[in-house]
């Protein structure tokens, strides 16, 4: 068999299996999203319903303002991305869900601090001293604005992230969390992460708004990469506000799948700047790095937590395994490979893709399970809560859909045997 023949021959392989996961992960994101129409609208109040068994019935009708948020920003995003999810249900859902934040998420308007906990009728229960609540406000507003056209969304989207970056790089106060003497002056990855990805969001086929947050993107990126520590080997979740490491369980606590998406955060900014080595420096440090001491040898799976010594994490669920460390993982290694051509990060994509399909979903009711002991059995049968709602697996999904097409339509470009072969992915991928 000559060598082009051979390549032929793997080259149409590789696009029978991109297919067929193309396909496995669409008919997933129809029944997933089939689930939360079917059970979380609220009709009465608007807003959604995220306390929800594994039938769908709902135990809890608390409204957690992170999970309002990114229901309106899922459910805006597949109706603008993806044709079939345009459907009338799906944006006045999304709408609904919108005028319920805007009436009911911040606490004490004007002021922009907005709840953690609202009782269905949208009273105030509890409030976080964080910035997420408020960035899940604005990713909501801006992607309503793209899908709506009204401008009084975008308004609130951009009043709130100017609010967002005054807490973050000026004055924390308005947070309301205490200055303790003996509080060490430390960093979360999630910050600058969480600012990073409404830098994209909000930057979107928007010129302007894009320079104006060019430097904000870099400085999110610059805080990111601070957490690589240990001469590179690994990635530590808490860092001093100088960039170095803390003492004690705050300083050694790691969670791979937090490594990984901030990965796929920083994939995306390396490719907005067109910056080769800042994506090879990722794919090693934020891809690679954290799988290989994040699997589980014996049972498959990304553990929640770690330790840097490899000491025994604190955290009771340390050993388990999570719904959205493995999504972000399946981005994370699709994305990668996208970007690079290199295999090995495609293999990686399809072995969390099988474990994660294997162990999570749930092919009697749909949806998947939140929750895996280390084993990968079911701890808990809920399929919503506090934490778990209608974000991370649609979102997953639709990308690797998104991305799956993408890699198919350049393989379908490929040159016939005997001809000169191009690369099946180029070396970098232009924006989304």
């Amino acid at each position: 068999m000559s060598g082009g023949l051979r390549v032929w021959q793997d080259m149409e392989k590789e696009q029978e299996t991109l297919q067929a996961w193309k396909e496995r992960v669409g008919q997933e994101l129809d029944r997933v999203v089939a689930f939360w129409m079917e059970h979380s609208h609220d009709q009465e109040h608007g807003g959604f319903f995220t306390c929800l068994s594994r039938e769908g019935r709902v135990y809890d009708d608390l409204k957690y303002v992170w999970l309002q948020g990114r229901q309106v920003w899922m459910y805006c995003r597949l109706y603008r991305k993806l044709e079939r999810f345009r459907l009338p249900e799906l944006l006045d859902s999304a709408k609904a869900g919108g005028e319920f934040l805007l009436r009911h998420a911040r606490v004490a308007p004007p002021g922009k601090k907005c709840a953690f906990v609202l009782t269905r009728d949208g009273r105030p229960v509890k409030v976080q001293r964080t910035i997420f609540s408020e960035c899940f406000y604005t990713m909501a507003m801006n992607e309503l604005w793209r899908v709506t056209g009204e401008a009084r969304y975008q308004s609130e989207a951009v009043e709130m992230m100017d609010q967002i970056v005054h807490w973050v790089r000026e004055d924390p106060s308005g947070l309301g969390r205490p200055q303790l003497p003996g509080t060490p002056a430390s960093e979360s990855m999630a910050v600058p992460m969480m600012l990073l990805s409404l830098v994209e969001q909000l930057g979107e086929a928007d010129e302007e708004l894009a320079g104006n947050y060019m430097e904000l993107g870099n400085w999110c990126a610059q805080r990111i990469l601070q957490h690589v520590q240990r001469d590179g080997q690994a990635i530590l979740e808490n860092v001093s506000e100088g960039g170095e490491e803390l003492s004690g369980c705050l300083g050694r606590h790691q969670n791979p799948g937090h490594a990984l998406e901030a990965g796929w955060f920083l994939l995306r900014h390396a490719t907005r700047k067109g910056d080769p080595e800042l994506r090879a420096h990722v794919i090693e440090k934020f891809l690679l790095l954290p799988f290989r001491s994040g699997w589980d040898p014996d049972h498959g799976g990304l553990f929640y937590f770690q330790d840097a010594d490899g000491l025994c994490p604190t955290q009771l669920e340390w050993a388990m395994k999570l719904w959205w460390p493995h999504s972000e993982a399946m981005i994370a290694f699709l994305m990668g490979y996208s970007d690079s051509g290199d295999p090995a990060l495609l293999q990686l994509f399809y072995q969390v893709a099988e474990y994660t399909f294997r162990q999570f979903r749930d092919p009697e009711f749909g949806e998947w399970f939140g929750y895996l002991n280390r084993e990968g059995k079911v701890a808990l049968t809920i399929k919503g809560g506090p934490f778990k709602g209608c974000f991370h697996v649609p979102r997953c999904l639709a990308m690797c859909e998104e991305m799956l097409g993408a890699l198919l339509s350049r393989l379908a470009l490929a040159p016939a045997p005997g001809a000169r072969f191009p690369p099946a992915v180029p070396a970098r991928q232009g924006a989304e």
